[in-house]
């Protein structure tokens, strides 16, 4: 979903402008990313398999 065109309820101004508290609120919302841009869903499933990567590797090491 893009802000681009939706007006804001408070000022009357486009939320992209980001007029008043209102629009940058939902303006940073909206646009506003997770860890360097990856969402949070993503970077719990990546550590996860970081993690049974390093128990595969220890469980590797001790045979």
């Amino acid at each position: 979903m893009s802000c681009q065109h939706l007006v804001c309820a408070q000022c009357a101004h486009p939320v992209i402008e980001g007029r008043c508290a209102l629009c940058r609120a939902n303006r940073e919302r909206m646009h506003g990313h997770g860890f360097a841009g990856l969402s949070p869903a993503l970077i719990v499933t990546l550590l996860v398999v970081l993690l049974f990567a390093a128990l595969a590797l220890r469980h590797l090491g001790g045979l």
